[in-house]
């Protein structure tokens, strides 16, 4: 438990990010879209992800509750991993088949979100805005983001954290 100011790698952040209309979204063994395309109904609840990371595999089974609860919500839930497809798919297993998998090998899409520590959660609007994002993994903040993804969508808010979830913990470098 943290006791006194949150640590500044531990704060998640209101930005005021528009995502370009042509980034690329690359889904696992599919084409990528721009962005624009994957936003034109949906808003998109993002989970980051580094599979070359432990801190991202702390994450991962908290990361699949929290999506999981949010699923149904008028927000498209997905990860977004730095990794191609094979490297993906060996870290996800079978998650990469249940969720909307996105690839980001190069960081583009990381490094558009203007994200310093993975994992992250962010939420994008349909209009591209990122609406929040929560760096590293401190439960409070990362529940932050899931109240924004809520209120957006007249969805309920997931318990965050639960008793089997890691303590918090500053998360590796995103751009490697």
């Amino acid at each position: 438990m943290l006791v006194g100011p949150t640590p500044k790698w531990l704060r998640s952040h209101l930005v005021a990010v528009k995502l370009a209309d042509d980034l690329i979204l690359k889904p696992v063994g599919g084409e990528g879209r721009a962005v624009s395309e994957w936003l034109t109904t949906f808003h998109l609840a993002t989970v980051v992800l580094d599979p070359y990371t432990n801190e991202s595999s702390w994450i991962l089974k908290s990361a699949v509750r929290l999506l999981e609860e949010l699923r149904g919500c008028h927000a498209r839930v997905n990860f977004l991993i730095t990794a191609d497809d094979d490297d993906t798919h060996q870290f996800l297993g079978p998650i990469a088949q249940q969720f909307l998998t996105f690839t980001d090998p190069d960081r583009s899409v990381v490094k558009a979100l203007e994200i310093s520590s993975i994992p992250a959660f962010a939420f994008i609007r349909v209009d591209g805005t990122v609406d929040a994002i929560a760096e590293g993994w401190n439960p409070a903040e990362w529940k932050n983001v899931a109240a924004a993804i809520t209120a957006a969508t007249a969805w309920r808010t997931p318990t965050i954290p639960l008793p089997s979830d890691p303590g918090a913990f500053a998360g590796s470098p995103a751009l490697g």
